[in-house]
């Protein structure tokens, strides 16, 4: 049974006495907010360096770091993120065993930004030879959805070792020769990819009819209670995408933006521009659109939740599914914010 939202902390900020006896005494409270962020690159983890966020909200956000979307989407069903990032999978299967959240932003069409990565020498140089070798994933992470699904595809379900392993776990991993093969990320993709290659790409499997994304969720009765903070909080996200979508050229390795992100990422700045062009991030216009949260369960992230659930309960990951997925969704504040 899921907790119930945590009662937001208040916080008072006083004057001192002097100005107390000049007229000039006010209170000023701070909603204290947790929303839970990745390592990924992204733009907004630019606008997430410079407060931009609190000073649209007035809230006191606390930023928590998390390895994957499982965790995150477990936090928040416990009440201990009221917003957070995570990927389709984590999503939809969160949602389908009853976390009542809802998706209001596409973070970033993933693209070829993961990948499934694989050691030179380990004599892996198609998908069959993977069989009997060691592949580790985030689990319920949208690439362990598409190493599920690839196996699937290539006829190797139940020939390959799948192990449960952490972002930031992978590359030690790796190193130790403990696994053969990831499917996942920057910034750990790029650690991998300088003693292996890349065999699949999400881009690949999403031409196959399996598209995965990052989005930003939100407790339903958070969101109910604080909808002038959300709408606040969203136009930071259209203003801090825009910059990037508007001016990619822009965004070099020697860019106050590009620090910023490297920085809140744990990268050098030099590895994000490169990543970020991996990735396709849609504005408001386009998400508010069929393609991504509008149409209701027509709609592109609505069908792309379904299948996903389809996919996980079949693989008996969750236990039912949801008759739609809209349901778990709110364009209203990509529609307000264009």
């Amino acid at each position: 049974m899921l907790k119930p939202l945590h009662q937001w902390i208040r916080r008072s900020l006083l004057l001192p006495a002097a100005a107390l006896t000049l007229g000039l005494a006010t209170t000023a409270q701070a909603q204290t907010v947790t929303i839970g962020v990745q390592s990924m690159f992204a733009p907004w983890k630019n606008a997430i360096a410079e407060k931009q966020f609190e000073q649209a909200t007035g809230w006191d956000i606390q930023w928590r770091n998390f390895d994957s979307g499982g965790d995150v989407m477990t936090a928040m069903a416990s009440g201990d993120v009221q917003i957070g990032v995570a990927g389709s999978s984590p999503i939809a299967a969160a949602v389908s065993r009853g976390v009542d959240a809802q998706l209001f932003w596409i973070l970033d069409n993933i693209n070829n930004a993961e990948a499934l990565v694989v050691r030179n020498g380990s004599g892996i140089v198609a998908p069959q030879d993977l069989a009997g070798k060691t592949l580790a994933v985030p689990f319920v992470s949208t690439t362990h959805f598409h190493a599920l699904f690839a196996l699937e595809q290539f006829g190797l379900s139940g020939k390959v070792k799948v192990i449960n392993l952490q972002p930031s776990d992978i590359p030690a991993a790796w190193e130790r020769g403990d696994i053969d093969a990831a499917f996942i990320w920057d910034p750990a993709l790029g650690r991998l990819k300088q003693s292996g290659h890349v065999l699949l790409t999400s881009g690949q499997l999403t031409q196959w009819g399996k598209a995965t994304f990052d989005g930003i969720v939100v407790d339903r009765q958070f969101a109910e209670k604080n909808s002038a903070g959300m709408l606040a909080l969203t136009k930071v996200l259209q203003a801090s995408t825009a910059s990037y979508v508007n001016a990619p050229n822009t965004w070099t390795a020697d860019s106050p933006q590009v620090i910023n992100v490297a920085r809140q990422s744990g990268a050098k700045p030099d590895e994000v521009p490169p990543v970020l062009a991996l990735y396709q991030f849609p504005l408001a216009a386009q998400q508010a659109s069929a393609s991504w949260l509008g149409a209701g369960k027509d709609g592109g992230a609505a069908k792309a939740l379904a299948a996903t659930a389809e996919f996980l309960k079949a693989q008996k990951k969750i236990p039912a599914l949801l008759p739609d997925y809209s349901v778990a969704i709110n364009p209203s504040y990509v529609q307000a914010a264009q």
